[in-house]
């Protein structure tokens, strides 16, 4: 066994892939804006991805890295400068969680992802990309925001198929165990949902009542969620947790 670095292993997926990785027996360093020690048994490295500050010295010894780090811009950057850190140290695996429909979206946020996916897959480090389906707490976290107006908005025709973080990090870890094995299928929740239906449960789960309020999403990225082309419904790992699980254990 050897060293794991995994970026953004603070977050949402990374709180659930470091105790994997840790179980597996391997060596865990953790890249992150601060080196503060946690007493969790990993190692914290302060790097700056966007800056490109700090990467040579956190990929000392490295020999997989596991790519979760990302935010609303700049994923392209910052994931392009990882990409050429790694190969100056020799990974042998590089693991990059990308996002499912993120070549058919012509949104800002998914052009950057695709610029990600792009530097990791024209890079000389052996690689493996796993798309996902938006996460459940990602859905929670939308309608929490949402519901803060008086009135729901609510995109017609809008269909998701979230999936649970565990799953996630559950495939990340087997993928980053195994041997680089490039594109793999699309990780998505069992159940397609409506924004509809997600927001009914939302709501009902939070004793909170709105009203709702139909709109169009224009352009093509309107005519990609109602044609189902966000959606991987044939092809993909299928995670096992649903929303309604998801929704029954969320804290109030």
């Amino acid at each position: 066994m050897g060293t794991m670095l995994v970026t953004g292993g603070t977050g949402t997926l990374g709180r659930q892939v470091v105790p994997l990785v840790q179980a597996a027996g391997w060596k865990v360093r953790v890249l992150s804006r601060s080196a503060t020690d946690r007493g969790d048994g990993v190692e914290y490295v302060a790097a700056d991805l966007l800056k490109g500050d700090g990467i040579d010295a956190a990929l000392e010894g490295v020999e997989v890295v596991v790519h979760l780090a990302g935010g609303p811009k700049g994923d392209d950057v910052g994931t392009r400068n990882l990409v050429q850190a790694a190969e100056r140290a020799g990974v042998r695996h590089l693991v990059h969680i990308s996002v499912t429909a993120v070549d058919q979206l012509p949104l800002t946020y998914f052009k950057a992802k695709l610029g990600a996916e792009e530097a990791v897959r024209g890079s000389s480090v052996p690689w493996t990309v796993l798309r996902a389906a938006q996460f459940h707490d990602f859905a929670w976290n939308t309608l929490a925001a949402m519901t803060k107006l008086p009135v729901l908005p609510m995109p017609g025709g809008l269909r998701l198929q979230p999936v649970d973080a565990r799953d996630v990090a559950d495939r990340l870890v087997e993928l980053a165990l195994g041997e680089p094995a490039g594109l793999v299928p699309d990780i998505v929740g069992p159940k397609v949902y409506s924004l509809g239906e997600l927001a009914r449960d939302y709501l009902e789960a939070t004793g909170k009542r709105r009203l709702s309020l139909p709109i169009r999403v224009p352009g093509k990225a309107g005519k990609v969620y109602r044609s189902g082309g966000n959606l991987t419904v044939t092809g993909a790992t299928v995670g096992t947790r649903t929303w309604e699980d998801f929704v029954a254990a969320h804290p109030r």
